[in-house]
């Protein structure tokens, strides 16, 4: 009954060198080789003569030893325990680092993002304004190039017609001379002395010298047809010719004739006066001598 016991107790706790001390004690064998005294010897167990015992181990060393073991396992199980839990905790610290940094990295993309579609809306800015800014050129450009045209055209213009009235006042000087040296109240008619453009050569008399005072006076050449068609009408393009009905005179047909006194003295034979002051007087009020022609035609008179 003793010996199942302590058989009982030693292996409920583990230690396996109290279970057999225990066990040898039970059948009379000292363990440790120590000869123990009648004092020492177990309860209950009947010494054996002339054998040679050992002392078996106390009660409290048996303790002793299992706390001792007890006390290491608790301690290897509690730094397990904190081994653990630290590495729980570093696991933790872990994730919350790999989270914090992942949530960086996002902040850092999306900036880098916004960023980009700001550079891409300046860049688009810049080039908006430098498409405008080449159009704006471009329409400056023409607008200057029409204006210079235009401003070209215009001194052409004026060349000519100050070509014309230098050559129209050549003539008229030449015609002077002329009236001057063969007498103005002979009643002859004074040639004209000027030369006579090619564009005229298919004309003659005064419809010769008409065609080239019309030019001289910046005209074209297209409207020598109206004036043609004007004087042929109002006076067949005789210097002398006179309306007794109305007192016009001369080539235009100047109402009264005195009024061509302005263009010379000679007015009243010299063909080259006359057509002066008629070609003057068709600038004034028709701009052209197709304007002059076209409102013959529509009233009678011009």
């Amino acid at each position: 009954m003793v010996f199942g016991e302590r058989h009982r107790v030693a292996h409920f706790v583990g230690v396996d060198f109290v279970a057999y001390t225990a066990i040898e004690a039970d059948r009379g064998v000292a363990p440790l080789g120590s000869r123990c005294s009648r004092h020492d010897r177990l309860p209950g167990i009947a010494p054996v003569t002339d054998v040679p015992r050992h002392c078996p181990r106390r009660r409290e060393y048996f303790v002793n030893r299992l706390w001792s073991r007890v006390g290491v396992r608790t301690t290897s199980v509690g730094l397990l325990v904190l081994g653990v839990i630290g590495g729980v905790y570093l696991g933790q610290g872990r994730e919350v680092q790999h989270r914090s940094a992942e949530a960086q990295q996002a902040v850092v993309q999306v900036a880098d993002e916004d960023d980009i579609q700001l550079l891409k809306e300046r860049q688009g800015a810049h080039a908006a304004a430098r498409a405008w800014q080449r159009e704006a050129e471009g329409d400056a450009a023409a607008k200057a190039a029409v204006e210079a045209k235009a401003a070209a055209g215009k001194a052409r213009s004026l060349e000519k017609k100050a070509i014309a009235k230098e050559q129209a006042k050549k003539d008229a000087e030449a015609a002077k001379k002329a009236a001057n040296s063969s007498g103005s109240g002979s009643g002859k008619s004074v040639p004209f002395t000027g030369p006579i453009p090619e564009s005229c050569n298919e004309y003659s008399g005064t419809r010769a010298v008409g065609c080239t005072l019309m030019l001289a006076a910046g005209f074209g050449i297209d409207q020598f047809p109206c004036l043609d068609k004007l004087w042929k009408k109002e006076s067949g393009w005789n210097p002398k010719a006179s309306n007794p009905s109305s007192g016009a005179y001369g080539i235009p047909q100047a109402l009264p004739g005195n009024k061509m006194a302005s263009e010379g003295s000679d007015w009243r034979n010299n063909a080259a006066t006359q057509i002066k002051w008629g070609l003057g007087y068709i600038e004034g009020r028709y701009n052209t001598p197709c304007g002059a022609w076209s409102h013959s035609q529509d009233t009678g008179w011009y």
